[in-house]
């Protein structure tokens, strides 16, 4: 099975939030309770939207699954010309438990943004390889935002368009996403909890 079909059985998902012992929203009377996860895949290559944000969430009774192309890495320009000088952030995988709301993208758009602490690795040697667990670590309030790339279509390329967010590839599944927020603030406030992954964690 591959990692994307993973992705869209709910049993499979339940399974390895469990093993983490992270929460799972799964109410059934309760519609738009989103669980928003993202898995990041085994390669240190920078640069490609080769990873995935996804939402599972119950609608009339019923299981809906989404799987989106996205990056959870910084690009290569960033990792290149590191904006903190200790170096670029990199999220580091676990459970972010009401960290994001609904607010404007570096006053922009509207995006998933940051509003408590995450940690991060910072990958600070300047070339094109992410350095996962690298030796500094750090943890605050940097604007790790989940947002889109371009505003028209898609990009192929992640270059300037994260830093460190969660970055869809393309606009028209971010809008997706967001109606999705839209619906889920209505209902339950203006708090997201978002849950990253490694690929690892969906080996069977």
């Amino acid at each position: 099975m591959s990692l994307k079909d993973k992705l869209s059985d709910v049993s499979i998902v339940k399974e390895v939030f469990s093993k983490k012992g992270y929460t799972f929203f799964e109410t059934p009377q309760r519609d738009y309770n989103l669980n928003l996860f993202g898995v990041r895949v085994d390669n240190n290559l920078s640069n490609d939207f080769d990873d995935y944000i996804c939402a599972i969430y119950h609608l009339d009774g019923e299981w809906k699954t989404h799987v989106w192309n996205c990056t959870t890495d910084p690009g290569r320009h960033w990792l290149e010309n590191p904006i903190n000088p200790k170096g670029t952030a990199i999220l580091i995988p676990g459970q972010y438990k009401s960290t994001w709301k609904i607010a404007k993208h570096q006053g922009k758009y509207k995006a998933l943004c940051q509003r408590k602490p995450v940690r991060v690795w910072r990958d600070n040697n300047k070339d094109d390889i992410l350095d996962y667990e690298c030796e500094v670590s750090d943890e605050g309030l940097f604007g790790i935002n989940i947002h889109r790339s371009n505003p028209k279509t898609q990009s192929y390329l992640v270059e300037k368009w994260s830093a460190g967010c969660q970055v869809f590839q393309k606009v028209s599944q971010y809008y997706e996403f967001l109606d999705l927020c839209n619906h889920s603030a209505m209902q339950y406030g203006n708090s997201f909890t978002y849950t990253l992954f490694e690929e690892s964690d969906f080996d069977s």
